[in-house]
């Protein structure tokens, strides 16, 4: 299994994860759960009307936090805008119940992939292990 496949099981196993953007000065930090690996890439879900994504326009870095069976990941990268028709396809065919929400043909379903991105798995009781990609 490839590093990115690591990162995206232990995402989807945690079944919720946080990411933290900026807004000006401040931190911003929600809860999300959409993860898709397509074409060798990291991607993640939401909507273009979003306050999210008006922060990740102003400051593509983020970062992105889950826990789960006593061990946790750190995701720091940038997020890039992917608006591929096939992308938006798959993510609502892996996770329907975005369907009542989000259109593959709408304005408003935002695709967006990691760059430049470090992930690091860390326990209380293992040395942290990183996996950039």
């Amino acid at each position: 299994m490839s590093g990115i496949e690591r990162v995206a099981q232990f995402l989807e196993e945690a079944g919720t994860y946080f990411l933290a953007t900026v807004e000006g000065d401040q931190p911003r930090v929600r809860p999300f759960g959409t993860v898709l690996v397509s074409g060798g890439k990291l991607y993640i879900q939401t909507g273009k009307v979003k306050d999210v994504s008006k922060q990740i326009a102003a400051n593509p870095k983020v970062e992105v936090s889950a826990f789960k069976d006593g061990k946790w990941i750190r995701i720091a990268g940038e997020l890039e805008n992917d608006d591929d028709h096939d992308v938006k396809v798959a993510m609502l065919e892996k996770m329907p119940q975005l369907k009542g929400m989000y259109s593959a043909d709408d304005d408003n379903m935002q695709m967006l992939y990691f760059k430049n991105a470090v992930a690091t798995f860390c326990s209380f009781t293992e040395a942290p292990e990183k996996v950039e990609f």
